[in-house]
């Protein structure tokens, strides 16, 4: 067997379809398919079969499954401990950030260490999603929790905190009597859909998004108000504080990585460079200063 079949494979079992496996490892679908089909030949035995809902792993399957996740395992351990040792830093670096933060304040940052250290081949990736670390979907994921996963270690760089926002002409309507309160329904990620709701229990949205960036289009243009974290709705000179900033909204912004990555220097000399560089914008994200 060849490792690269059975990393296949892997993507496949964990993704489900040969669509989404080709996308996880960035090659076309029909390779996946056909290594996959390829590798069963050789094996004499059927490793997937289509389901109603995608494909289920064989008995061979699961048993091949196990054996190389061990050996993914193991190699990804050698790799740790060998390759981010040496006196110039090296190699890639593969970080997923949120998009509203990687886009905004923290590119900045990303810029400084690149510089730094260009020997490091740093690769940004942005999700709002869970991502992978014991399977390698990223090196480093910066994260907004209050609860980092168990398996993981990691850094809380600073904290992030939220308020709702209104433009400011939408205020002086307000004010003036001419439109009623309205709220955005704000769907871009679980804390701000659950504090929408908690704020406006009636859930009256006649105009909902999926996206902060959209958000801040929706308040800046009068749609109504609604929440933004601060880093962002505090730095638009169109938008004003709605409501102030509540303590028990705070999130951590974390670093985090998984345990065997702990010695590799090149994410060492990452998390070091991030533990410096967020004090000096700190305040932008909690909210320190009002307009």
């Amino acid at each position: 067997m060849q490792w690269d079949d059975a990393r296949m494979f892997l993507a496949l079992a964990r993704e489900g379809s040969f669509s989404a496996a080709a996308k996880r490892l960035g090659v076309q679908h029909s390779t996946v398919s056909r290594r996959i089909h390829t590798l069963e030949k050789d094996l004499g035995t059927p490793l997937v079969e289509r389901s109603a809902t995608g494909y289920v792993l064989t008995e061979a399957g699961e048993n091949l499954r196990t054996s190389a996740t061990r050996i993914e395992r193991e190699l990804l351990s050698f790799e740790a401990a060998s390759t981010g040792q040496s006196d110039a830093p090296s190699g890639e670096l593969r970080v997923t950030a949120i998009a509203n933060m990687a886009s905004t304040v923290l590119m900045p940052l990303f810029a400084g260490f690149s510089a730094a250290y260009p020997g490091i081949d740093l690769h940004i990736e942005v999700t709002n999603d869970s991502v992978r670390l014991a399977e390698r979907d990223a090196d480093i994921a910066l994260r907004q929790t209050n609860t980092p996963g168990e398996t993981l270690i990691g850094t809380r760089l600073t904290t992030v905190s939220s308020a709702v926002y209104a433009s400011t002409e939408y205020c002086a309507a307000l004010e003036a009597g001419k439109v009623a309160e309205k709220w955005i329904g704000v769907d871009c990620c679980e804390y701000h859909r659950t504090w929408t709701r908690q704020a406006r229990p009636q859930a009256d949205h006649s105009f909902c998004v999926d996206d902060t960036s959209l958000t801040i289009a929706a308040i800046r243009g009068g749609m109504g108000v609604g929440y933004l974290p601060c880093f962002m709705g505090d730095s638009d000179p169109h938008l004003v504080r709605f409501h102030e900033p509540e303590k028990h909204h705070d999130l951590g912004l974390w670093l985090l990585y998984h345990r065997d990555l702990r010695n590799t220097r090149r994410v060492t000399l990452f998390r070091q460079y991030m533990q410096r560089e967020i004090v000096g914008i700190s305040p932008l994200f909690e909210g320190a200063g009002t307009r």
